[in-house]
């Protein structure tokens, strides 16, 4: 896939389905700091609380995003990417479907692995 610069906001028409609970350093999960990608049909969206969070997409390796209290990131759908983290933060994940997609996105985690049949 090109490296595309991410989007600055969430298309139109999404509904927030799941948000995360809030993150810290001592708190994140282990597969937050390695890649991963949000499910097919969901879009995240990660909302830094306090501190600064580095988010790196995966298919731009050197392009660093600082992310400060306040600021959010949009994560497209099997997108691959990763967060670092390296003086206290907290943080949150948002996860947005269109609204006739709502009912499997409760049941899904909205975060996938690689799929090690996607290059």
């Amino acid at each position: 896939m090109a490296a595309t610069e991410p989007p600055i906001e969430l298309p139109a028409g999404l509904v927030l389905v799941r948000t995360t609970p809030v993150f810290d350093n001592d708190t994140v999960p282990a597969g937050l700091l390695r890649s991963h990608q949000v499910a097919a049909g969901v879009w995240g969206r990660l909302v830094v609380r306090t501190g600064s969070v580095g988010f790196i997409f995966d298919d731009e390796p050197d392009q660093v995003l600082t992310i400060d209290a306040g600021g959010t990131v949009v994560i497209p759908p099997t997108r691959l990417h990763h967060v670092l983290l390296g003086g206290p933060a907290t943080f949150a994940v948002e996860f947005h479907r269109q609204p006739t997609d709502t009912s499997s996105a409760l049941e899904s985690t909205g975060l996938e692995p690689p799929d090690p049949l996607q290059s």
